[in-house]
């Protein structure tokens, strides 16, 4: 009989990494020239919810979109970030500058992008996603 190895000594592989916002940094890196980068087939994989402050009604939390269920030959891709609410039925990224991705951006002539020259394509691609109404349904499901 062959026990399963422990985790630890997997290679790392999407279908053995729980689907959450740092387990993006397991996958293996998508090259994408970066005025591609809105072409990039994301879907909302989860959100979570979490209350910092539940007196001051302060809630936060993360949304992960990616595409590990539809692996093809370029592979998987996955975007995650933090948000908070605003004020009633209004959320915002909690900082634009920190999203976790395996998606790696190349300039025209090849090269690599900074994280820095990538935020802007990368916000590009949560800002036309329906992620706002995601975290809504999350947040009305919620029990108070």
């Amino acid at each position: 009989m062959n026990p399963t190895p422990p985790l630890a000594s997997r290679p790392a592989s999407v279908a053995a990494s729980p689907l959450t916002a740092w387990s993006l940094r397991t996958w293996p890196p998508l090259w994408c020239q970066a005025d591609q980068a809105n072409r990039v087939p994301l879907k909302h994989l989860g959100t979570h919810i979490v209350s910092a402050n539940e007196a001051e009604g302060l809630v936060s939390g993360q949304t992960l979109w990616g595409n590990a269920a539809d692996v093809g030959p370029a592979g998987p891709a996955g975007v995650a970030w933090d948000w908070i609410v605003v004020s009633d039925g209004v959320v915002a990224m909690a900082d634009p500058m920190s999203l976790v991705t395996n998606v790696r951006l190349l300039d025209d002539g090849g090269e690599v992008l900074t994280a820095w020259q990538s935020a802007r394509y990368l916000n590009e691609m949560v800002h036309a996603l329906p992620w706002q109404h995601e975290v809504e349904l999350a947040l009305r499901a919620e029990p108070n």
